[in-house]
Order: C-alpha cells, then structure tokens, then sequence
C-alpha cells in the first residue's frame, strides 16, 4: 500500500494518478483530484473512457459523514425508440454504430462533484489533460495491448483511423501519442464550461457526426440531460457498511451477494478452502439471475431493489444454493415480497474526503464512433438496452439503460475505503470478492485487490473464467460439481483491474492500493515547496 498522511490518488494510469495527486497539492479537494485525474484518463486510456461517456460517483464527506452519490448516465435520444429498431430488422440493440450511442453524462457529471465538492478554478482542472493531449504521452503496456485489440473497430471509421492509429497500426508501447483535436474540446470545456459540451460547439458536432452517420440524436436530447444525486444503498456484512449505488446500476447485486455470504463461515473456512469459492461462485449465479430480470431505470419502471437486497429475501435465496451440486439454471427470485423502499479511480484528500469514481465509453471506444474535429469516442451504452417490450431494461425515449458501472464505498468504525474495480458485468461480483477478502480473510487493501478472482462473462450459466492463482483445490471442486472453468493467467484484465483508497479517521492516516492487472498507481500529494 501506498500510506501517506496527506491525500492520495489512485488510478489505472500512472500519469492520471499524478495529475489528481497534483491537483491535491495545489489546495484541491477529493473531487478536484477525481475530475482531472479522469478527465486525463480520457487522454491516456482512451479507449476506456472519455468526455463521450457516461460517470457514477460515491463521495464520502470526512466533516459530516454523509455518503452522496450522483448517477450520471445519459439517457437514449428521444428518437431511439423501439419502433425505429423494430423497422431495421434488429432483433437485438446493436453493440456499435450510431444507434448504440446515448447522450455522455461525464462532462455534467464534472461539473455536478465540482459544483458540490470543489475547491479549485474549474479550468485548472484540465490543464494535465490539455497538456497530454497536445504534447503526447508514451503509451503503457497493459492499454498498448487493449489499444492493438481494438484496432479492427478503429479502421471501420475514417474519423477513428484518423485519430487513433498512427499510419495505420495502434501505437505500441512507448510510442508516443497525440490528440491535439482532444485538446481542443478539452480546452473548450476548460474556458466555457459544460455548455460548450452540450449546447456549444461540441454539442453542434456530436449533432452533424450523428446526422452524418443517420442517426436521431437531437439538440434538445443534449441541452435537456442533468444528472442526478441519489442516496446510496447499503448492507452490513461482519461488521461492515458496504455501499452501492442504485439502479440503473448493478450495484444491488454485490449486495444481494454478500448477504447470501454471510450464511456461510467464509472466514472460519479460511480463503483457500474450496467451499468458499463455491459458495461465491453459487450466489453470483443468484443475484445476476435477479440483476437481469429486475434491473432498470427507475424513473420510468419499478425496480424492487430493497427486496433485493434485504436480508430476509437473502435468507429465503440461499436456500438455492445447492453444496452438492452446481446450479447451472437458476431463475430469478421474487423479491417484491422483501421490499423495504437501489475507468475506476479514488481518491483522498488531506482532510480524509474521498471520492470514488467510475466512468468509461462502455465496449473498447465505446460505439466506434469519433466525433468531427474533436476527436473522442461516442459510447455505446445503448448496447445494454433490450428489445422484449416486457423487460424492464427495454429501449425507450431519454430512458437511462443497464449501467455496469458501480463505485464502491464500505467503512467499519474509523476506516472508510472507496474502491472499484472494473469490467463490464465482472464488477458487481468483484466488489462482493473485494469486500470479503477484507472483511472475511482479513486482507489489506492492496492485498485484496491482488487476490485472485473469478468471473461469470454473462447474467446466468455454470462458465466461470478463473486466474491460475485460484486455488487447485478450489477449481477441482468447482469442476466436480458441474462448473465449466477457463483458467486464465496469474493477473488477467479479464477479471477487471481496480483502484482503491482507505482512511483511518482515528490516525488521520491514508492509504492507497492499485492492481497490477492496469498500468496504474497510488500516488501520494507531494508537499507544497517553498518559492
């Protein structure tokens, strides 16, 4: 762990990091640091994440003790309807192109912690990110590799070739990249601020790039989208208060999770005792069965999240799970009967504020489709929207789709931690292996963070990825009682890379962890100098 008594920054790219733990030394606050920190991420990982992509955040206040959390994803433009699908022949939403894409929340979602939260000039904020972006950066190993992955999606379009490969190949390792057409919208939302994103002259290319490629995003489905704060949900697991934020996040499924644990001695059993993999790997297959059947937005359909994550319905789920033999069929519960009411980076300021924030363009550059003359990716969240008129995840106007990204928050007594850990469908059932490595196996936050994990790529089914550290013990049993394995490496991105950050209010000390599957760090703020 990094350990520092004034702030830390964490991210999954080392330059990111530094320029959040810059912005700390400058007098920012937590989510100063977050803003540029990720605001630089869209620079350094583009094709992770970027101002054409969606934000969530959990900020702990270390004054009050309030936990608030901003859900900003963009909705579906008005134009995006079923119908408009239904007469494509789609049978499915497609995972690219045009109709993939909604509206970005992230550039309001910055302007939402900074209006909350922040100390700092709005426009110092981006100055790390305009400089990257203008002068080049040596790409880094693990985001060279993802970079090369997407280089088939990057030559589809002559806007993504042109800005993103150099003379046609994906730059490799060390090489040197520039988005100076990056900059320049950077620096547009630096000097005018979000408006120049969603009313300016952003706004105006996001429209003549969509109308260019046939699509039906408006001006008004731009200038009409605000975020929104929401208050946090949370479940107490051996002693801890562990938080996520509602629907139209998964979040509800790490907490359906962990409750589904706690009948069970994990910890007695100790972290290489194949029953613990077992009984994890068994309510991972419960809460997605639920997590795809129940989850929407709930401003336009009933999502019974306190069912969900009620320890009574937990108690009636469990009985499910079978220590015999793998459920490889398992069917949504009923929790309405329970219903009591739904890119990763952290950070730390000197005064203990932290701030967890996940944001990303969904896929690998998101829809494949980069904006005129400003050069950044439109995501392709549309991709998680479903076409059965009956599901609650269906497509419809300015309705918010499934949303994999969950920023996570659990503090026990003096210790507070925001961690994350990405990965589409992966981070839900990461959280809940994160949460209790800590709090059943009594790992550290770096500690867990490096443990190996396992993952379920999709909602239901017996196929588990696993890392090759996973226990051999533990993968015999799974196997035996009727889970397919694909074993992986020691640390594979497959099973997501995360950050983390911890303060111990009754110390005043901080603590970073970062996961090796990133090129990444924890990076402490540097004591001002004397001039």
């Amino acid at each position: 762990m990094v350990i520092s008594k004034l702030g830390i920054v964490a991210a999954s790219q080392t330059l990111a990091a530094q320029a959040g733990a810059q912005m700390l030394a400058e007098g920012g606050s937590a989510a100063d640091a977050a803003i540029a920190a990720n605001a630089t991420l869209g620079v350094v990982e583009p094709m992770m994440n970027g101002m054409g992509g969606d934000l969530f955040a959990t900020v702990w206040d270390a004054q009050t003790g309030k936990i608030s959390g901003l859900n900003s994803s963009g909705w579906a433009p008005a134009g995006l309807t079923l119908a408009r699908m239904r007469s494509k022949g789609d049978q499915t939403m497609p995972q690219s192109g045009i109709d993939s894409v909604t509206v970005p929340g992230a550039v309001r979602g910055w302007e939402a912690l900074h209006q909350k939260f922040g100390r700092l000039p709005w426009a110092d904020l981006f100055q790390p990110a305009i400089y990257y972006a203008e002068h080049g950066f040596p790409v880094t190993e693990w985001i060279a590799g993802q970079w090369r992955e997407s280089q088939p999606k990057l030559e589809a379009g002559p806007n993504a070739r042109q800005v993103y490969l150099i003379n046609g190949h994906t730059p490799a390792m060390g090489e040197v990249f520039r988005n100076p057409a990056y900059a320049s919208a950077l620096r547009l939302i630096a000097e005018q601020g979000p408006d120049a994103f969603y009313d300016g002259a952003i706004a105006r290319a996001i429209l003549a790039t969509s109308n260019r490629l046939g699509g039906v995003m408006t001006a008004a489905d731009l200038s009409a989208y605000q975020p929104q704060w929401v208050t946090p949900l949370s479940t107490t697991y051996r002693g801890w208060t562990v938080y996520e934020l509602p629907p139209n996040t998964q979040g509800i499924a790490t907490l359906e999770m962990l409750n589904l644990f706690s009948h069970f001695p994990l910890g007695a059993w100790g972290f290489s005792d194949p029953r613990s993999w077992y009984v994890e790997t068994e309510a991972q297959k419960l809460a997605y069965a639920d997590l795809y059947a129940y989850d929407g937005d709930p401003r336009l359909v009933q999502v019974p999240s306190g069912g969900i994550i009620s320890r009574a319905y937990a108690a009636q789920r469990v009985k499910k799970i079978d220590m015999s033999h793998a459920g490889c069929n398992v069917s949504p519960g009923d929790p309405a009967r329970f219903n009591s009411d739904t890119v990763y980076l952290s950070a730390v300021d000197a005064q203990g504020n932290i701030v967890s924030l996940i944001q990303s363009l969904y896929q690998e550059f998101g829809s494949g489709v980069v904006v005129d003359h400003y050069g950044f990716a439109l995501q392709n969240r549309g991709a998680l929207f479903v076409l059965d008129p009956h599901h609650p995840d269906v497509l419809a106007p300015h309705k918010r789709p499934f949303h994999t990204l969950i920023p996570g928050f659990m503090q026990k007594g003096s210790v507070h931690i925001g961690f994350g850990i990405m990965g589409g469908l992966n981070q839900a059932q990461a959280h809940a292996q994160f949460v209790s490595d800590i709090a059943d196996h009594g790992m550290d936050i770096q500690a867990a963070m490096e443990a190996p994990r396992f993952t379920n790529p999709s909602f239901g089914g017996c196929t588990f990825f696993v890392e090759d550290r996973v226990p051999p013990a533990a993968r015999k049993l799974l196997r035996q009682r009727g889970d397919t394995l694909t074993l992986g490496s020691d640390y594979s991105d497959v099973v997501g890379g995360g950050q983390a950050v911890m303060f111990d209010s009754a110390s005043g000390v901080k603590y970073g962890a970062s996961d090796p599957r990133k090129d990444g760090e924890a990076i402490p703020q540097p004591i001002p100098l004397p001039h």
